[in-house]
């Protein structure tokens, strides 16, 4: 789930944060801004929308089940998503203070030696920038892997398919295992200081 919620952070995050490394329209304002919304949002109301978008009562809800015949609500893809959304905003932050450290003369001396936009992306701008998004792929991680609440409304708590370990951590306080809960509650913050940590060095580097 966690790998998932990744994966769309990077598909969503990096254009995203590329784009507001390198425009200052109001429309990119805007976009920050939306991106920024998981982080204040109580995880109810998150969850909510995202239920809301996914389940029948939204035309895209049904656009799916009825002609394409998926069902995202209580999967463990509809974890991974929540999960994603969740985390997508501290990997757009962090990689776009990566790519806004990147000198665009470098960009345009790349295109004017023909080479395409796409191009110099790949070859120049990213590896440049590759510290920031790093540390900003390790937090979204991170972030993903202690999601609770919108996942919990979107997916539910089904063992075998969509029970997360912070969700495992809440059950099983919930029935008295403290002996489970304290070790998984060990290993999300031992993760969590990692992804930390190596923010932090590579926010020294810069």
């Amino acid at each position: 789930m966690s790998g998932l919620a990744t994966g769309l952070c990077l598909v969503l995050g990096i254009p995203l944060a590329w784009l507001l490394a390198r425009s200052r329209s109001w429309l990119t304002e805007v976009l920050a801004a939306g991106a920024l919304l998981p982080l204040v949002l109580p995880p109810t109301v998150v969850g909510y929308y995202l239920l809301t978008a996914l389940g029948r009562n939204s035309g895209f809800g049904r656009f799916l089940e009825d002609d394409l015949g998926i069902r995202l609500v209580f999967t463990w893809q509809a974890a991974g998503i929540a999960a994603a959304v969740m985390a997508v905003p501290l990997l757009v932050m962090t990689a776009r203070a990566g790519f806004e450290s990147v000198d665009p003369e470098l960009e345009r001396v790349g295109l004017t030696l023909g080479r395409s936009r796409l191009a110099v992306f790949f070859t120049i701008t990213l590896p440049l920038a590759s510290p920031g998004v790093l540390a900003g792929v390790a937090l979204a991680f991170a972030r993903a892997m202690g999601e609770f609440g919108v996942t919990l409304m979107v997916a539910g708590s089904i063992p075998g398919r969509t029970r997360t370990m912070p969700l495992v951590v809440y059950d099983a306080v919930q029935s008295g295992d403290m002996a489970l809960a304290n070790t998984l509650a060990l290993i999300l913050t031992s993760m969590a200081m990692l992804a930390v940590f190596g923010w932090t060095t590579r926010r020294i580097r810069w």
